[in-house]
């Protein structure tokens, strides 16, 4: 069965920064992208950014764009979301996901982890 832990999550002042990690247990994965998505507080989930496990850039939503960075370390089974340059309204549960391809429905998820970030 595929798992997926993040963690990292915490309290951080505005124009902090934070990482997130996501490790994947049950199964390796070499294909497949993983996304990071956050949900805040009476919002709808919103998608954040996502990488391929097998190469090329990741991507990014406009709002989150050249403050977060997506990396990931196949040997570790881990993906990170790094946040820059944090604003309030980054608060929010951040969870990571798996799709077997882009433009797939993400179909394995982790069960978040909270990030506050207070003004």
């Amino acid at each position: 069965q595929v798992q997926l832990l993040e963690s990292g999550g915490g309290l951080v002042q505005a124009g902090g920064s934070l990482r997130l990690s996501c490790v994947t247990s049950g199964r390796t994965f070499s294909t497949g992208v993983m996304g990071w998505f956050r949900r805040a507080p009476g919002k709808e989930r919103e998608f954040v950014g996502a990488i391929s496990w097998s190469g090329g850039s990741p991507y990014y939503a406009d709002s989150v764009k050249g403050r977060f960075t997506i990396s990931r370390d196949n040997a570790k089974n881990t993906v990170y979301l790094q946040m820059n340059s944090l604003k309030p309204e980054d608060t929010a549960v951040y969870y990571c996901a798996a799709t077997q391809s882009r433009g797939r429905p993400y179909d394995t998820w982790g069960q978040g982890t909270q990030v506050t970030v207070s003004s």
